[in-house]
């Protein structure tokens, strides 16, 4: 700044307007210049770093249509969600190789300020990564000194967190001629500015009085930004939208199911859908039908389609719903990205009865399968099994199980699966089944390494009892399941995870990786014969791609979901990991997710060969409180207290044991005082806030008190075993405090 002959405070935005991408310049530089002043040396750092920037911002303004198809030549960036466009999350760098990779060390640690899951895949654009957090709150932050460049903020209201099945997530964004696009829970679609972080345009992808919601990455496709939406469970109806990236105008829409089975219809596809929803109420679709694309959108230039996986029907039991195979719930399709037209589709679970979504992320590759060289898809939803689909033509291939499953003998020659009669459960007794609704692979990216032939799930063994309600009664303002469910089923120690190396020609396992927890983060594959991966229980890791081996591993301050991602800047290559436990395993299933004993903690970290640094200080085990004693009266409303918590289990965890929001039997300043706990629940004290819900109108004050019986309890069964636990977890916490502060 010293060479232009002034220092300057202006907000980045009135710069923007009156500097254009120059204010980055200012942007970087504004916050030293006073050190500046005195120190030549300071000052020259300070402009290398600016001029870093600017040039950054003008990279990020060149990301267009063949930048995005040309991908796999950019080694120095990640500037889509799976690196390239068939998202094989491979890349041949190979400067940190199996040779060296025991070398890894942290560069640097940036907090990311939340206590919420951190999903997000981050993008990288010449030393600038974008990334999103829970609240859809999206960032830029510096790559060679991990500070903040910007945050954009949506605001999203913190009372929408009620539609959220699974956590207030984020999964990442898209970047396209120097913006930045990303998805919010209320249905937003943003378009940010990449150099300031001001909004260039937004527009709302859904219906608002409606539970619809975002929570997946968008894509871009020959100019347009698309993306999905949730919200099954709440009795939705799915849909992909594709809008022009510039304008933010609407130019086609991809509906998954009928809105109404009767002429006339929306599409073609839809009329051929209508005859496979067949039901003995005449409005079920009034319910939505589900079938929402919350997750896996890509595009393929060279066939010119977009595959779009599709989710669960609404409500999940046959018995509640149309009968038939309900197209397109389940599914793959392709559609034209041109006007959205349907090309093919195969469905994977003709009308499910489990809620195995097939949203989960697909992988394009070009395999010799039987001799032939065909363009494939590669695909491992929740249903357990991988699948191996002609992307020109929808063929199916071939599907093997890669984990536990008994709802399917089999998938026979058609591709069409055998189900097991046994695991079609009704009425009466709970059944149980494998995979469960969460999967025996959910969102977490998988990858593909070309060298081994391998793909690398992160796979996991989650069972579910399920069993029909005896009444359904649709409301669109909570979850319409339709069933009972004992979920996980079994103790906590039967629900495992694993990293599964698999051989997707020959369809068989080549090496595993077991895990104690499920939900452990997304793969990265790399030319230097290598697998990162993190994990629930806090740690990251690297394998050698070829057999498994461990060649490294650190402890991180939190349990790892996310996508890891690489690149280089000046020369060096980089490894990039959020870490944030968080998600629907870790905020729902009590217990097993527990056992992982981590704390919900926000980081962006970043890895070299070399790296010194010391990772951040861990977040201090919570103590588990002795709760009062119950009364007579209060032990009687226990079994009461039991059934109504039903409405708490979905944010707070089964059998009120939380490793997310707050654990209600930890929790003595408003648990153990009923009048401030129905405050809470009753009147919404803390709705604005942290998106705790007002139940008011649904739960009476002697229905709270129940609840609050049924926790205590809980409380009091659990405390010496939560006494023991709180002390070994002391003694980790210890030990790490100890490493980090060696190098304050």
């Amino acid at each position: 700044m010293r060479k232009l002959g002034v220092c300057t405070t202006r907000s980045p935005a009135v710069l923007s307007r009156k500097f254009g991408l120059f204010a980055a310049t200012w942007m970087a530089v504004t916050a030293g210049c006073a050190m500046a002043h005195a120190d030549d040396r300071g000052m020259s750092t300070a402009h290398s770093e600016a001029v870093a920037l600017l040039r950054a911002f003008e990279s990020a303004r060149a990301i267009d249509d063949e930048a995005l198809r040309s991908a796999d030549d950019n080694m120095r960036d990640w500037i889509t969600y799976g690196r390239t466009y068939d998202e094989k999350r491979y890349t041949p760098l190979n400067q940190i190789n199996d040779g060296n990779a025991d070398r890894l060390g942290l560069v640097w640690a940036h907090e990311l300020g939340t206590s919420r899951g951190v999903e997000a895949t981050p993008l990288v654009v010449d030393g600038v990564i974008y990334s999103t957090l829970p609240w859809s709150v999206v960032i830029a932050v510096d790559a060679r000194t991990g500070k903040r460049l910007w945050t954009y903020d949506p605001q999203v209201p913190k009372s929408y967190g009620r539609f959220l099945c699974c956590d207030v997530v984020n999964r990442g964004a898209a970047i396209y001629k120097g913006k930045i696009y990303a998805g919010t829970i209320d249905g937003r679609m943003l378009a940010i500015d990449a150099a300031t972080g001001e909004l260039a345009w937004q527009t709302q992808t859904t219906d608002p009085s409606r539970p619809y919601s975002i929570t997946g990455a968008p894509r871009i496709a020959k100019g347009r930004v698309l993306i999905g939406n949730g919200g099954a469970e709440y009795g939705v109806r799915g849909y992909v939208s594709a809008y022009d990236a510039e304008t933010g105008r609407l130019d086609w829409r991809f509906y998954v199911v009928p809105g109404d089975p009767f002429p006339p219809f929306a599409s073609k596809a839809m009329e051929e859908a209508a005859p496979t929803w067949i039901a003995e109420d005449d409005n079920w679709w009034v319910v939505g039908g589900g079938g929402t694309a919350w997750d896996a959108i890509v595009y393929d230039p060279d066939v010119d389609l977009v595959y779009i996986g599709t989710g669960n029907p609404s409500p999940w039991p046959r018995h509640h719903r149309a009968f038939g195979d309900n197209l397109y719930i389940n599914s793959i399709v392709a559609v034209d990205p041109n006007n959205g037209e349907l090309v093919w589709h195969y469905q994977q679970n003709p009308g499910d009865h489990w809620d195995f979504t097939s949203v989960q992320p697909i992988t394009l590759a070009d395999l010799t399968i039987d001799g032939v060289d065909r363009k494939v898809l590669l695909h491992a939803p929740k249903n357990g099994f991988v699948y191996v689909l002609d992307r020109v033509t929808g063929e199916f291939l071939s599907a093997e199980a890669f984990a536990k499953v008994t709802w399917a003998e089999g998938i026979d020659e058609s591709g069409r699966p055998i189900e097991s009669k046994s695991a079609v459960y009704g009425r009466g007794e709970l059944v149980p089944v494998w995979p469960g609704p969460t999967g025996a692979h959910n969102w977490h990216p998988q990858s593909f390494n070309p060298q081994t032939g391998l793909l690398y799930i992160p796979a996991q063994e989650v069972g579910t009892a399920y069993s029909v309600v005896d009444e359904f009664n649709f409301n669109p303002a909570t979850f319409n399941l339709g069933v009972n469910l004992d979920i996980p089923y079994g103790p906590p120690d039967q629900s495992t995870g694993r990293l599964s190396a698999w051989d997707p020609v020959n369809q068989t396992e080549v090496w595993q990786v077991p895990y104690y927890t499920p939900a452990n983060g997304g793969t990265l594959t790399t030319g230097g014969n290598l697998v990162f991966q993190g994990t629930g229980d806090g740690r990251f890791v690297a394998y050698a791609a070829d057999d498994g081996e461990k060649l490294w591993e650190t402890w991180v301050p939190s349990g790892i979901v996310a996508g890891p991602v690489t690149y280089t800047m000046d020369g060096v290559q980089y490894v990039t990991v959020n870490a944030g436990w968080g998600g629907s395993f870790p905020l729902t299933f009590g217990a097993a997710a527990a056992k992982a004993n981590v704390r919900s903690e926000g980081w962006m970290l970043t890895f070299a060969v070399g790296g010194d640094a010391k990772m951040p200080p861990p977040a201090e085990p919570r103590q588990f409180l002795n709760p009062p004693a119950l009364s007579e009266d209060e032990m009687a409303m226990v079994d009461t207290g039991a059934a109504l918590y039903g409405h708490c289990f979905a944010c707070h965890g089964k059998d009120a044991v939380s490793a997310i929001t707050p654990d209600l039997r930890y929790n003595s300043g408003i648990v153990h005082d009923l009048d401030l706990l129905k405050e809470v629940v009753l009147n919404g004290m803390l709705e604005a806030d942290l998106g705790m819900p007002n139940f008011k109108g649904t739960l009476s004050e002697d229905d709270v008190a129940a609840i609050r019986a049924y926790v205590l309890n809980e409380a009091h069964e659990n405390y010496e075993a939560e006494e023991l636990n709180y002390r070994a977890n002391m003694a980790k916490y210890r030990e790490r405090l100890a490493e980090s502060s060696e190098a304050q």
